[in-house]
């Protein structure tokens, strides 16, 4: 048995839209998850129009999702950082106080892509970012980073439900740990800045975390608290998210540049962060405030 959920900002899912869309591939009663925002219902087996329906719902602003009914509610939730929970690149931030910003939200852009190979991309990055005070790095925290919408109500429900939670990033601890004890996650992983005499040294510890940490992080912290991959919901949006993505019993690519989406299929463009919430089958009424 599947599930197909449907997903839109507060107010942006139609009654009719969801039961002719019910109606079309057969489905089972619709259970409305948040009034006019998320509603799903069952299948017995995915549509093969899938994709197209999809592509038509997204001109309406509108996200689709088909999975799996068992399991989908998970024990453990792997999250990307920058431009998923908080809602920038940290090393853009810190390149626009340096005077490089225009370079280095290039270099961002395509290696999040995938045109560039994600540890050359944040050397160079970094390189730019020599000299730079380390008092910097609480100026941007404080004045330039903002948490994404949704983001401290996911992680306090699933939390509250018995989830484990992990914030894996590809940027840096200075960002992860504040970000982390924000919005309550167990636990952080990220590449450490390297600093000498109060200044950036342009370089970063080794090992450099990149995709492959972001896989191995899943499979340490699955085997560590007894779970299974098929236990994690992952979500990122670049990509060297992929592999955490590929890996993870639910992968959501969200609000994922173009080349990432096509590699999921769980893809959120229209909500925020709730929407994993809702892929679970969370009802509003059950979510946690942060």
């Amino acid at each position: 048995m599947f599930i197909a959920t449907l997903i839109a900002a507060p107010g942006g899912l139609e009654p009719s839209l969801t039961e002719n869309l019910r109606n079309a591939w057969g489905g089972g009663d619709i259970q409305w998850l948040s009034p006019d925002e998320a509603a799903e219902f069952t299948l017995a087996e995915v549509p093969g129009n899938l994709w197209d329906v999809w592509a038509d719902l997204q001109a309406l602003r509108v996200d689709l999702a088909v999975q799996p009914q068992a399991g989908r509610r998970k024990a453990m939730l792997l999250a990307d950082m920058d431009s998923t929970m908080i809602a920038q690149e940290c090393i853009d931030e810190l390149a626009e106080v340096a005077g490089a910003g225009g370079a280095v939200r290039e270099i961002t852009a395509r290696a999040m892509n995938g045109e560039l190979d994600f540890e050359a991309a944040l050397l160079e990055r970094m390189a730019l970012l020599k000299g730079l005070p380390e008092a910097v790095i609480a100026d941007v925290l404080s004045e330039r980073i903002t948490l994404a919408p949704g983001g401290a109500a996911l992680v306090a429900t699933m939390r509250s439900n018995g989830a484990h939670t992990a914030l894996v990033s590809g940027g840096f601890t200075a960002f992860t740990g504040p970000v982390a004890a924000a919005l309550g996650f167990d636990e952080d992983r990220a590449n450490v800045l390297l600093i000498e005499a109060g200044a950036l040294t342009g370089d970063v510890a080794r090992p450099i975390l990149g995709r492959q940490a972001k896989i191995d992080a899943l499979e340490e912290i699955t085997a560590r608290l007894g779970l299974s991959a098929a236990d994690v919901m992952a979500v990122g949006d670049g990509a060297n998210d992929l592999g955490m993505l590929g890996r993870a019993g639910a992968g959501v690519a969200l609000h994922a540049k173009p080349s990432v989406a096509a590699e999921c299929d769980l893809r959120i463009n229209h909500g925020d962060l709730t929407a994993l919430l809702f892929l679970q089958g969370y009802a509003r009424t059950e979510f946690v405030d942060g």
